[in-house]
């Protein structure tokens, strides 16, 4: 699976913040005001890890979230909500750490051998023998060679949320019996486990259901796991799951997992009523809400999260480079992050780059290569190409006015203020910013038929492997690329770091052709900010997780 799912601005208050204020000065970097803002973002988890042995058998456990319009997360269009309620009711036979290691599941994978022959990498699964989807069917290597088939960008029927390392693989085979997939690669991946976290029933993998099937539709027949589909409400959209009677491995702990349907702006005082068990503290007003609520505590840690602005370039407007420049030369990062951060008791560096995060090791500030705060430059550069200001104030050239959209999903006032901040940063330099109201439901379609100017989207990295996705943020032929930049020559240059098989160098060589793609002046890092959640005493295994997704079967109530 891909390393980072989209998440709407809308979902932010879900699981981070957002802006509550409105004012531009200064320069890119952090205020001189700001004190202690550390070298690199937080890379701490706060979850009350627990053992098995230590959680109690029983009980229900209750967040907001429901069943994506695209509840398949290797489509093109799925979000974070569609991975982390696949999880609840399908494989998850590999898992990472907090920092980043693989962590193979045993119920799944009884063994793993990874070998390099000829310069080609080899890794042979060998799967649990008790291992069965619901309906029946064996899991066994025919899952897998589904899940390749359907993930490599061979068949153009197929829309794969990305095919970067499965289209490197030449072939998966049946190993020893059926229980065994071997998996030939070109040459050597280093993050092979990041394709095979979970896998498709092989009827699932086909044509006419990877892309329709699961659209507003549950298939428990076709999953696998410690829990299954109880019941699914399709009018309010609540889910709850179920222990699975088909579970070969150890049994989940809970009673019930339960998802209900609220807005994310309804979450903390669905909370404060006792309705769910955790929720996040979104900015200091939620924070301060929830703090010192008896019965619950404040997990807080890092975020696997980055917010960036999108520019179109296939919009009119946007279209020339000197423009989307001039805009981003005109945001003021450093002053959305102090609105973003107001009363949470965090900070961060600015974030310089989309597949890695500054706690990690390689990461580079590839931003402040090609960008700085700078709205006088801006203003030259518009004046250059011939954008001038008419008596409103308002640039135009050619008889267009330099008015550009900005797609504001919802009605939460907090994604409003955000909204705000940007007119008010684009205003001085001659451009109208004309925002532009959508429907919360309206988000996959926003993204996949490039229906905005300007849009604020974020991405959850599932992996620690980031670097191997820079081609889904910038290759010009991705449908991932939600900005439509690119040229044929930086493809090929993106593509080749996917060559390199030591991660170190492949990393350096990543950073090198990510400052390029930063050049084409479409795709503005934000801000990460904290995982910052309240949660009941005593709930295991749940809060500021950072690369880890504890195994359902792990999460539950301690004893």
């Amino acid at each position: 699976m891909r390393a980072r799912l989209a998440l709407p601005l809308a979902l932010i208050a879900a699981i981070s913040v957002t802006a509550t204020a409105c004012s531009s000065s200064g320069e890119d970097t952090p205020r001189a005001d700001e004190k202690n803002v550390p070298a690199a973002a937080s890379g701490a988890a706060d979850y009350n890890p627990q053992p098995y042995d230590k959680i109690k058998d029983g009980g229900t456990y209750t967040t907001v979230g429901t069943f994506d319009d695209q509840g398949n997360p290797f489509n093109v269009n799925s979000t974070l909500t569609a991975a982390r309620v696949w999880a609840w009711y399908n494989a998850d036979a590999i898992t990472y750490s907090p920092t980043g290691e693989v962590q193979y599941n045993p119920d799944y994978y009884s063994d793993v051998k990874v070998t390099v022959e000829g310069g080609n990498q080899k890794v042979t699964l060998t799967i649990n023998p008790k291992a069965v989807f619901n309906d029946g069917t064996p899991i066994d290597w025919t899952a897998i060679a589904a899940t390749w088939k359907a993930n490599n960008g061979s068949d153009k029927k197929f829309a794969p949320l990305s095919t970067n390392g499965y289209d490197r693989i030449t072939s998966v085979e049946k190993g020893a019996d059926a229980k065994q997939a071997v998996i030939t690669f070109k040459g050597v991946d280093a993050s092979w486990s990041s394709l095979f976290t979970t896998f498709l029933h092989p009827e699932a993998a086909t044509v006419a259901h990877f892309n329709d099937a699961y659209v507003k539709k549950a298939h428990p027949e076709w999953g696998a796991g410690p829990y299954t589909v109880g019941s699914w409400d399709t009018h309010s959209g609540n889910i709850t799951f179920v222990r699975n009677p088909k579970w070969w491995g150890k049994k989940g702990k809970l009673d019930k997992r339960v998802y209900v349907n609220l807005e994310s702006t309804a979450s903390v005082n669905a909370f404060k009523n006792g309705e769910i068990d955790l929720t996040s503290a979104v900015d200091a007003e939620s924070l301060n809400q929830v703090k010192g609520l008896k019965g619950s505590e404040i997990r807080s840690g890092g975020s696997p999260f980055e917010y960036a602005l999108y520019l179109n370039s296939k919009s009119a407007v946007l279209a020339h480079e000197e423009v989307r420049k001039a805009v981003e030369e005109s945001i003021d990062r450093a002053q959305i992050a102090k609105i973003q951060f107001q009363g949470l008791d965090y900070a961060e560096p600015l974030p310089g780059s989309a597949v890695l995060y500054s706690f990690q090791k390689g990461y580079r500030d590839n931003l402040s290569s090609v960008l700085t705060y700078a709205p006088e430059e801006a203003k030259k550069s518009l004046d250059a190409a011939g954008w001038k200001a008419g008596a409103d104030g308002v640039r135009a050239k050619g008889g267009q006015k330099l008015e550009i959209g900005y797609t504001l999903l919802g009605d939460d006032p907090l994604d409003k203020a955000l909204a705000g901040a940007f007119t008010a940063m684009l205003k001085p330099i001659g451009i109208h910013l004309v925002v532009k109201k959508a429907d919360e439901a309206d988000f996959a379609t926003i993204l996949s038929d490039r229906k905005f100017d300007l849009f604020i989207s974020g991405n959850r990295s599932m992996d620690p492997f980031g670097a191997r996705y820079l081609c889904d943020f910038f290759c010009s032929d991705r449908d991932s690329n939600l900005t439509g930049a690119g040229t044929p020559a930086l493809d090929a240059e993106i593509r080749a770091t996917a060559e390199i098989a030591d991660l170190d160098e492949q990393v350096a060589a990543v950073n090198e052709a990510e400052e390029k793609a930063l050049r084409q002046y479409a795709f503005l890092p934000l801000f990460s900010g904290p995982s910052t959640y309240a949660v009941k005493n005593g709930l295991a295994n749940a809060g500021a997780t950072i690369f880890y997704n504890p195994l359902p079967e792990t999460v539950g109530w301690q004893k």
